[in-house]
């Protein structure tokens, strides 16, 4: 092994730790326990040496974010490798149910990711493609919505009341979709998904992050005894809204 490449090793270990003594601090404390001084204790070199890896908090914080995201995407995975490719409306509930079981078991990832004001951190979903196209995580869903489009277009009519300040930023979106469609080996026409279709699309992830953020941070606005029913019958319902069958 060259000195250069012994070199290159060591730096990657000392990244590597220096983001995983941070993700312990956030699980165990949160986001504002997420200091430079703090990781630098615990990694065991001096805070200005942390400069040498990351170039501010908020540089180490946007990789966290992407750490967080890939290992979300890779827990959604798993729980798709068991569910039949052609039952597209058993995979939607699989992503949904696998994100809202991960969200209440993470909820100091979810905040960091999902509830962040800052734009750099806040780019870990179905419309992250609209900035970055696809996250690791964004690019489950996006799969999972294309499979969706290609087996079963949006029926006629659905979100046709698109309102027209929507149009463009609707028009743009689609392109990420297609996309999606394109990324996973499938074909459709561009005249398939509609704006109205897409905008049923947005609505659908809004609804379903609407969920699971007042779940997380325990902000539904009545008591609640099992949510899980409640997130269930608001999929099937969705389903049921673009011509799909209820799931179980």
């Amino acid at each position: 092994m060259t000195e250069a490449t012994r070199r290159e090793r060591m730096r990657a270990d000392t990244e590597r730790e220096i983001r995983r003594q941070a993700r312990a601090l956030l699980v165990e404390h949160g986001r504002d326990a997420v200091t430079l001084r703090a990781i630098a204790r615990e990694v065991g070199i001096t805070a200005p040496a942390l400069y040498r890896y990351y170039d501010s908090r908020e540089d180490l914080l946007r990789s966290l974010a992407e750490d967080v995201c890939a290992d979300l995407a890779a827990e959604l995975d798993r729980g798709l490798a068991g569910v039949d490719e052609r039952d597209v409306a058993a995979q939607v509930f699989a992503v949904c149910r696998g994100f809202r079981r991960w969200a209440l078991a993470h909820p100091q990832e979810f905040a960091l990711v999902f509830a962040s004001t800052e734009d750099h951190l806040g780019r870990c979903g179905p419309d992250a493609g609209r900035h970055v196209v696809g996250d690791p995580f964004g690019r489950v869903f996006l799969r999972v919505a294309g499979r969706l489009i290609v087996a079963h277009p949006v029926p006629e009519g659905v979100g046709a009341d698109v309102p027209a300040e929507l149009h463009a930023d609707l028009a743009a979106f689609r392109q990420v979709l297609l996309a999606a469609v394109d990324a996973d080996g499938s074909v459709v026409d561009e005249a398939v998904l509609t704006l109205g279709a897409v905008h049923h699309i947005t609505q659908c992830w809004v609804r379903i992050y609407g969920h699971v953020a007042l779940e997380v941070f325990g902000r539904f606005p009545f008591a609640v005894t099992d949510p899980e029913p409640l997130f269930d019958s608001m999929l099937s319902r969705m389903l049921s809204e673009a011509g799909f069958a209820p799931q179980p």
